[in-house]
């Protein structure tokens, strides 16, 4: 009988890792939403995905269809939850050249780190 082949349950090299989170920062920098999915969905198949279901909350399938291309899009906390699974994290930068013009400058709103920084 032959022998099934098992999935190692090991986290991915550290260049496989950095490769995917260079791959998703470049879909977020084109703010193309099905380039980000696929790039997402591209680094979960670095992972177990039963290991991801279980630290995320969801369920196998639903993490395979948020990625998959469907035309309906995952929500940011599944995005969220999958990202931080994986071991990444967002980050937020301002870029020149922003889009909205400014209000006149003021505390951010209902920030509680807004003022530890000044």
């Amino acid at each position: 009988m032959a022998e099934k082949s098992v999935r190692p349950a090991t986290r991915p090299q550290s260049n496989q890792r950095q490769d995917a989170a260079d791959c998703i920062n470049r879909a977020l920098a084109k703010s193309d939403i099905a380039e980000i999915c696929h790039a997402i969905g591209a680094a979960t198949h670095l992972y177990n995905i039963s290991d991801l279901a279980q630290k995320t909350g969801l369920s196998r399938p639903s993490i395979y269809r948020a990625f998959s291309g469907d035309p309906k899009k995952p929500n940011f906390t599944t995005v969220f939850n999958v990202l931080d699974a994986m071991g990444f994290q967002l980050h937020v930068t301002v870029r020149r050249g922003a889009r909205a013009k400014s209000a006149r400058l003021k505390p951010v709103a209902n920030c509680p780190e807004a003022g530890a920084k000044n």
